[in-house]
């Protein structure tokens, strides 16, 4: 063998060691906020019982916090975007173990039917509504399928399809986030003041507010009928981020661009693998399998855990990524078009409601 043959192996595994070492300071610094959100929560929850403020949205806000006071050098930045990037992209297909569709199909046609054109409705009107207020086309499709589909999660899993900046994904994450909360400490007002039903209440909690977790913090007050109505259609809810992902990944390249925007660009024409990407396929497969009873329950909740991990470490990511200034710059416009876009869910969902007699 050569000296120039074996010494290839050799320079393989020194650039491979290189890679490594260059990832770990901006890990290390995406796990210390993660770290740091997980446990507020942690002790939210202690205190009140419910993650009103998960840690999801602690992460980024605290890798905004940092990113104010002190700029990451370049030995961070790599580890960064790798996290904010490729964890992410992980994440997402971990999503797919969680979501079977037997009990989907189990709460009847009507409903799955009226859900779905709900979350289609909710991100037609929703962009429709964030262009009109001058919001970028990207940032538009973040807050309609976060305000239509799961809140964060969706934002999070839609970004790197379209291609989206990173200041307007922490913009649309901190804003519904903000309008989360409200959501689930204003909900139960509609109870009285609509003259819900237990199980009505529960159809209306699951189609408007954000994350599985918050569902439960805004309907458990209410009735054990209620929170079980409104996780099930929850969980149909997020079943529409795979479709809609794959939809959007279509689209992507005909997407126009921001004039300061790194990536503007004339798109060439994408093959399979840009047009769905591998994690979607990733996600669809797991889902596919779960539903086929491929995946073990006992592996579920391992894997949803490290799932959210994964998540929240990314946010942490994007949130270093974030120059406050720039969503200081847009707050007023993205708050207003997340409001008038929940507003306009929330009327569909009560047309829903009544339009299909639930009682």
């Amino acid at each position: 063998m050569s000296a120039d043959a074996s010494s290839k192996p050799a320079a393989r595994s020194a650039a491979g060691t290189g890679v490594s070492t260059a990832l770990l300071p901006g890990i290390g610094l995406c796990a210390a906020i993660t770290a740091v959100a997980m446990a507020a929560q942690a002790l939210e929850e202690r205190a009140t019982g419910h993650p009103y403020v998960e840690a999801l949205v602690l992460a980024i806000l605290l890798g905004i916090a940092v990113r104010t006071a002190w700029t990451p050098d370049g030995r961070f930045r790599t580890g960064i975007a790798f996290s904010a990037k490729q964890l992410l992209e992980v994440a997402v297909v971990l999503l797919g173990a969680s979501l079977s569709l037997g009990a989907i199909l189990a709460s009847g046609p009507a409903l799955l039917a009226g859900i779905v054109g709900t979350v289609v409705i909710g991100i037609a009107a929703s962009v429709a509504i964030c262009r009109a207020l001058g919001l970028p086309a990207r940032m538009a499709i973040l807050v309609a399928c976060g305000n239509a589909i799961c809140g964060n999660s969706a934002i999070a899993a839609v970004a790197p399809v379209i291609g989206a900046e990173p200041k307007d994904i922490a913009a649309a994450i901190a804003f519904t986030a903000v309008l989360g909360v409200l959501m689930v400490l204003g909900l139960p007002l509609f109870v009285p003041l609509a003259g819900l039903s237990d199980n009505q209440y529960g159809v209306l909690a699951g189609l408007t507010v954000y994350a599985v977790p918050q569902v439960l913090a805004a309907t458990v007050p209410v009735s054990l009928l209620s929170t079980q109505v409104g996780t099930l259609v929850k969980l149909v809810r997020v079943l529409m981020l795979g479709p809609v992902v794959v939809a959007f990944s279509l689209i992507a390249p005909r997407l126009p661009q921001a004039p300061d925007s790194a990536a503007s660009q004339t798109p060439a024409r994408p093959g399979l693998t840009k047009l769905v990407p591998w994690f979607i396929l990733g996600f669809l497969a797991l889902a596919t399998l779960r539903s086929l009873g491929l995946v073990p329950d006992a592996a579920v909740k391992p894997l949803t855990q490290l799932a959210g991990v994964l998540t929240i470490l990314s946010m942490a990511a994007l949130g270093l990524g974030v120059d406050v200034r720039v969503l200081a710059r847009v707050g007023g416009r993205v708050t207003l078009a997340v409001t008038a876009s929940l507003a306009v869910l929330v009327a569909v969902s009560l047309c829903l409601i009544h339009g299909l007699a639930i009682r």
